[in-house]
């Protein structure tokens, strides 16, 4: 058996599940500090049903710490960004474009030193050994434990970021080094936040993953814990506490992984409706499209993987006002809804009062919101249908009618269908899909680099973009029998000599235990 938990801004849910079948499942409201409420879902889950703490065999986790700590700009440790490309890229220096509390929380340290390429591989100057070890100097008196290093056009050649890093960690014993190439794409100053951003929760991720087995412990689990990463696959703790910035928006994607599994749609449009906000993405082979462009998280712009997913203030919890003109959220009541919305007795007209009334949902008492206008509840239901409806429409890449999976608690807000949709399907467990789809994920890897084929031909570079995304599957813990690549772009770039091409390929395999199959249960 193995346990999925998702922490989502009003709940957090988990399920335990049993191959491919759904054992329990609980809702338990987020707590500030996150740990206690996943504490709370982990004694509800197993006190109540007949599974002992022991047959647990592992813990998937879909967590919203880290991007809680930047949005929130707390608990960020200080963080050295060493940027290499001098004599260039001096006009906009490091963190030039973050918020002023984010730059203090971080402390502003920031080092140009020589290196960097060019787009075609060239060298922009050569890596300076002497200037490093003075950076490291001034580092280490300043008692600094993380680096983000960042070099010009690192996709393409990585050797200045590899030398450095070795460097700092011989001059610096024990120091966390981040390296943009590992973690963004093209575009110097997103990949270079990214990186930063990733540096300066280092020693978060080493408090979080303990606080989770602490956590386990106390109600006797002793399984290892997993982390979900932001494209729908799982992470092994020594992963995560590398990667944090990887568990960025896994909480859509967990809903979307988790939709694709209960409804058996793996090409379609997710609605994924919350008690505060609704998230729309596309599943492609059964994982979310990933966003082409730049992502801003905590005001800050980065171009590592991210979801494609257009989030809106449409939930259970969503206050329902008719001050001259209709209106519904973004507002909501979040975690109080059992005790503020009028069907459970609160003085407060939700989205969820206007499901009741309106026949959607068979939930707390009805009688209570028997008063409320007819005419009110129609209009309610038409413009959050209509809501709903555009948002899909502006995932869509076509005109044409496509499936639509609708989970989430606050999903009975949808009725039998939607325009746009050529089936709406709303499978067993919806309201949970989120931590199923967390329980069943499977472990990823990916490689987004620009190649020459100048050298090799355009087969030979594929056979090592794929090996080489294969082996990151592996080593984040991956099963290495079972790894297979589900992804393959090529964009040759015109723009660029010898003859170059950007590869992305992501390969999956499944995170077995004791030979089951998570993700088929086989």
């Amino acid at each position: 058996m193995r346990i999925g938990i998702d922490v989502g801004g009003t709940n957090t849910d988990a399920v335990l599940m049993d191959g491919r079948k759904v054992i329990a499942e609980v809702k338990t409201p987020t707590t500030a500090d996150v740990t206690s409420g996943v504490v709370t879902a982990l004694r509800n889950l197993v006190g109540e049903q007949r599974a002992k703490p022991g047959h647990v065999q592992a813990v998937m986790i879909g967590t919203t710490h880290f991007t809680n700590a930047v949005v929130e700009a707390k608990r960020l440790m200080p963080t050295a960004a060493v940027r290499l490309g001098l004599p260039a890229t001096q006009a906009l220096p490091p963190m030039v474009d973050w918020p002023e509390r984010l730059r203090k929380a971080l402390g502003g340290h920031v080092y140009l030193c020589h290196g960097g390429h060019e787009f075609d591989g060239r060298h922009i100057s050569e890596l300076d050994p002497g200037e490093l070890r003075r950076a490291a100097e001034d580092i280490g008196s300043k008692g600094i434990r993380s680096v983000a290093i960042s070099s010009v056009f690192s996709p393409v050649n990585n050797e200045f970021e590899e030398e450095a890093g070795k460097l700092l960690e011989s001059e610096l014993p024990g120091v966390m080094i981040s390296l943009s190439h590992e973690i963004g794409r093209i575009g110097l100053l997103e990949r270079e936040n990214a990186t930063i951003m990733n540096a300066c929760l280092r020693d978060l991720a080493v408090h979080i993953v303990d606080a989770f087995h602490g956590a386990l412990a106390e109600v006797g689990i002793e399984a290892p814990v997993y982390l979900s990463q932001n494209d729908g696959t799982l992470m092994s703790v020594d992963y995560a506490q590398r990667y944090p910035v990887a568990t960025f928006a896994s909480g859509p994607t967990n809903s979307m992984r988790g939709a694709a599994f209960l409804s058996g749609c793996l090409d379609c449009a997710v609605v994924d409706v919350g008690g505060t906000t609704s998230d729309v993405g596309v599943l492609q082979h059964g994982f979310p499209r990933e966003a082409s462009i730049a992502v801003e998280i905590g005001e800050v712009r980065t171009n590592f993987r991210m979801p494609d997913v257009f989030s809106f203030g449409l939930g259970g919890g969503s206050l329902v006002r008719e001050d001259g003109e209709l209106e519904i959220g973004p507002e909501s009541v979040g975690y109080e809804l059992t005790s503020k919305a009028l069907c459970f007795g609160g003085d407060t007209l939700t989205a969820t009062d206007i499901a009741v009334a309106g026949g959607l949902a068979d939930i707390a008492d009805r009688s209570r919101v028997a008063g409320l206008s007819p005419d009110l509840v129609k209009r309610s239901l038409q413009m959050m249908e209509d809501r709903i409806a555009q948002a899909v429409d502006r995932m869509k890449t076509s005109a044409g009618a496509i499936p639509i999976v609708v989970v989430g608690g606050g999903s009975i807000l949808i009725r039998d269908s939607l325009p746009g949709a050529s089936e709406l399907v709303k499978p067993e467990h919806f309201a949970v899909a989120n931590a199923i789809g967390a329980a069943i994920a499977q472990v990823g890897g990916e490689v987004d680099r620009i190649f020459s084929l100048d050298k090799k031909s355009r087969d030979e570079t594929l056979e090592e973009a794929k090996r080489e995304a294969a082996e990151k599957a592996v080593a984040a813990g991956a099963s290495p029998g079972t790894v297979h690549v589900v992804d393959v772009e090529e964009v040759p770039l015109s723009y660029l000599p010898s003859n170059a091409t950007r590869i992305r390929v992501k390969a999956v395999g499944e995170l077995e235990l004791e030979a089951e199959s998570v993700a088929t249960g086989r």
